[in-house]
């Protein structure tokens, strides 16, 4: 037996001085719980069988004393052992905060079936797009108030490098969509941010994060339902695009009494106006008609005890865009003298407010059914207002758009663990979100001027490791540029029926997705 626990410690020791030599602080961490584990365990076998035999073991008598036959101090060296590496854990842990590098993958590959029918009653369709999504995700937590968080992204179709046509080089420069569409077969960095958070600010008892970066902006509150996701900060019924900015969080609940209450206060820039890096005054400000494009906004979450939740959005956004020509004259008549004009202008400004209610488990105790179901309604607004003599939305007055969204989730009729759900759209004529961020390859179904229907199953293949998604998603559009920027030449609302015929054929009236995938998470 004492051969067998010097055996361990020796290959213990062989362990730690060949392998630690090139390893990093928690890989040697890591190594070491391992081992002291299984020399854990090891010792607590030798116990046991000592306890064990020590019943049957004879002893004699001498001085009066008991003397057994085998050692009670034969473990020692073991349990020294197992402590020396404990204490060794315990000073990495303090060098290293207890922290660690983590990595994560989220793949999935997807088949999408589309069928367009454009004004004038033509069709446009395709009938499997196929195309892969990569994010890599990494996490870093410094100490335990500050981490950094970052994703990288590659969205790509099947054997096709690029989707960019010559035309639309001037849109190159945007990146609100650069890891949610699929672009090109670039890696992109996606999201990459500082965060810092404490249960105190000032000595108040108000939990508190800040955090700086390209923040997490997209698949936000209710849309992540059917994208399968955890929740970013925006309401997506209004924002659902990359950003670059900073937002900082505040706990409100001890103060208000109201479960989960917290407001969020978030700016960031949508485009920098400045000369490339060989102009003769490199990052200066651009003389083009773009100016810089600035956000901000706040989010208020007056209650959320995760059954039942209630939250508000109001954003405002400086300097949106859209091109000078579309090439139709003012009569809708291609206009060969003026011709398509691409190159992008500031139109003027966009104000959103949204609001939402959730039940998260419909009842108390009525079934289990019912136990593990969402339902959710939102109603959201949004209000142009154009620069000078600039139009917006096809008029130099101030618009107004409405819109509202329903839907539920609720569990799987053919699996325990998986989800399906069903949501309806409506907007108005003159509403004018910002989501052009959301996974739908006919564009977004919130931004949709008219109805949109959706239905969505998700069901788990491996665990929650790879799951399978079938959705299926239609638009009825009553008026034009739903998917267009802010300004007259994309953005204009025209009836459907009252487009003009040279126009009709570029107008989409109904689009449908059908789209499966499989998506590995790890």
């Amino acid at each position: 037996m004492t051969q067998r626990i010097l055996g361990s410690v020796v290959a213990a020791a062989l362990l730690t001085t060949s392998a630690f030599a090139d390893d990093t602080l928690m890989q040697r961490f890591e190594k070491m719980e391992k081992e002291m584990a299984a020399l854990k365990a090891e010792l607590n076998a030798i116990k046991t069988e000592k306890a064990q035999s020590a019943a049957s073991t004879p002893t004699v008598e001498k001085s009066g004393a008991k003397i057994e036959t085998a050692s009670a101090d034969e473990p020692k060296d073991l349990a020294k052992t197992v402590e020396d590496l404990q204490d060794e854990i315990s000073e990495i842990n303090k060098k290293t905060n207890g922290n660690n590098l983590k990595f994560g993958v989220d793949f999935r590959t997807s088949i999408d079936n589309l069928n367009y029918k454009m004004a004038d009653g033509s069709t446009e369709k395709n009938n499997a797009v196929l195309s892969n999504r990569l994010w890599l995700n990494m996490s870093y937590a410094a100490t335990k108030n500050l981490s950094f968080v970052g994703q990288l992204a590659y969205n790509k179709i099947f054997g096709q490098r690029s989707l960019s046509p010559d035309n639309t080089h001037n849109t190159d420069g945007f990146d609100w969509v650069s890891g949610e569409s699929a672009y090109d077969d670039t890696l992109r960095v996606r999201s990459a941010y500082f965060f810092y958070t404490d249960d105190e600010l000032a000595g108040l008892d108000i939990p508190w994060t800040f955090s700086i970066g390209r923040r997490p902006s997209t698949e936000g509150h209710l849309i992540n339902f059917r994208d399968d996701m955890k929740a970013s900060s925006p309401l997506a019924h209004t924002i659902n695009v990359e950003f670059d900015g900073a937002s900082a969080k505040f706990g409100t609940e001890e103060l208000t009494g109201l479960s989960g209450s917290y407001f969020k206060l978030c700016a960031g820039r949508g485009m920098s106006n400045a000369e490339p890096r060989f102009n003769p005054a490199p990052y200066a400000t651009s003389k083009d008609a773009t100016n810089t494009i600035d956000m901000g906004g706040i989010i208020v979450v007056p209650y959320d005890d995760k059954q039942y939740s209630t939250g508000f959005q109001y954003s405002y956004a400086n300097n949106l865009i859209d091109i000078k020509d579309s090439g139709f004259n003012t009569n809708n008549v291609p206009a060969t003298s003026t011709g398509y004009d691409p190159t992008m202008e500031a139109v003027g400004g966009l104000h959103t407010a949204t609001a939402f209610a959730m039940v998260n488990g419909i009842g108390d105790g009525w079934s289990e059914f019912l136990d593990d179901s969402i339902i959710f309604v939102s109603g959201a607004m949004s209000k142009t207002d154009p620069y000078g003599a600039k139009t917006m939305l096809g008029s130099t007055e101030s618009k107004t758009g409405y819109s509202y969204w329903i839907g539920t989730q609720f569990p799987s009729l053919i699996s325990d663990e998986g989800r399906w759900g069903v949501e309806f759209n409506h907007g108005s004529q003159y509403w004018r979100p910002i989501t052009y961020g959301e996974d739908t390859l006919i564009g977004s179904k919130i931004a949709a001027r008219g109805d949109a229907y959706e239905v969505y199953f998700t069901e788990p293949l491996v665990n929650d490791i790879l799951t399978f998604q079938l959705r299926y998603t239609y638009i009825n559009y009553d008026y034009s540029g739903s998917n267009g920027f802010f300004g007259s030449t994309s953005g204009t609302p025209m009836a459907i029926g009252d487009v003009p015929a040279p126009m009709q054929s570029s107008i989409v009236d109904k689009a449908q997705d059908i789209r499966a995938y499989i998506r590995y998470k790890f």
